[in-house]
């Protein structure tokens, strides 16, 4: 009976990595065409003209995990720091447990206190985090994934889904700091790359 269950735990796995992986193609096709449409890039005019596509990392299935969510309690809205002198209002919503290469991570997802008020954002959550390839092969100033509100204690984290700030591609933009706990003592070979070399 044990052996049907594992059985059963390993295709509901394998399904929900399958669908994550089509996801990223997804992803992956919207952000280029937002990239190269004049109305919703962040892009500089310049740039713009001469964008082909954004360089992404090769889909690696190793970086969709399952994490543990444990919801934060009691905890104070606070000023998230950004590139510029804007200081939005977040709060700390959770914590994401998970391991990669036999290693136990940890990242806090957070919570825009204004977002949160507009409509079909109730459930957004924020996920920044730096990571080993920041300055090399991404973006220097780390990179986020979208979340929405878990309704179960497991969550997928697709790392392939990881894309840049808006400041990574025009300084005109303000765009939140990842906060020091939410840096990665690993590579996280995954999602959008730098922009420029």
């Amino acid at each position: 009976m044990l052996r049907i269950g594992i059985v059963l735990l390993w295709i509901s796995f394998s399904f929900a990595q399958n669908s994550e992986v089509e996801a990223v193609y997804e992803f992956q096709k919207k952000m280029n065409a937002e990239f190269a449409d004049a109305e919703e890039s962040p892009l500089t005019e310049e740039d713009r003209a001469q964008f082909k596509g954004l360089d992404f990392y090769p889909i690696n299935e190793k970086l969709i995990v399952e994490a543990t969510f444990k919801k934060a309690k009691k905890e104070k809205p606070f000023k998230m720091k950004t590139s510029t002198d804007r200081t939005p209002m977040y709060v700390k919503f959770g914590t994401l447990y998970f391991e990669l290469e036999g290693k136990a991570f940890q990242l806090n997802v957070y919570q825009n206190m204004e977002l949160s008020k507009r409509p079909g954002f109730k459930d957004y959550l924020f996920l920044p985090f730096s990571d080993a390839t920041c300055g090399k092969e991404s973006y220097i100033g780390g990179r986020y994934i979208d979340m929405r509100i878990p309704t179960t204690d497991k969550v997928m984290i697709n790392f392939n889904k990881a894309y840049n700030p808006y400041c990574a591609y025009n300084h005109k933009y303000s765009c939140p700091i990842v906060p020091l706990e939410n840096d990665l003592n690993i590579a996280i070979e995954a999602g959008v790359k730098k922009f420029h070399d």
